[in-house]
């Protein structure tokens, strides 16, 4: 599937906010930087991207499957809570994450939901100086 020379109203000034604060936060950390909530934050903010990215088309769900398995290993490894896997027979679907307990999906709507905010909250965009 090809996709569009144009996106939604707000997907590119998303997408790219979302870049701009991936490179950020890639500037910021160091070996001793990151705490359980940052890095259960980051993995999350992956999975989430992850799904929507996949919503593209199958193959691209496909492609991804190894991302959400990623992850969910990262997550194993740092002693953060793993979703349980999905079921491996369940006719050949990939890796998906899954919607958190509680939540249940709308049409329309993303296939899970943002993960739970923590610090200054959405409207925070930083400290801007003049330099």
């Amino acid at each position: 599937m090809g996709l569009s020379s144009r996106a939604a109203p707000g997907v590119e000034q998303r997408a790219e906010l979302a870049a701009v604060s991936a490179c950020h936060l890639a500037d910021a950390v160091t070996l001793t930087a990151w705490s359980t909530a940052a890095a259960e934050d980051a993995l999350d903010a992956i999975d989430v991207l992850t799904a929507a990215l996949s919503g593209i088309s199958p193959e691209t769900a496909e492609a991804l499957a190894a991302v959400v398995a990623a992850t969910a290993d990262a997550r194993r490894r740092l002693g953060l809570p793993v979703a349980p896997d999905p079921d491996p027979g369940a006719a050949g679907e990939p890796a998906m994450p899954a919607p958190r307990p509680g939540h249940q999906a709308v049409p329309g709507a993303p296939s899970r939901p943002r993960p739970r905010r923590r610090g200054l909250g959405p409207g925070y965009q930083g400290i801007r100086t003049e330099c």
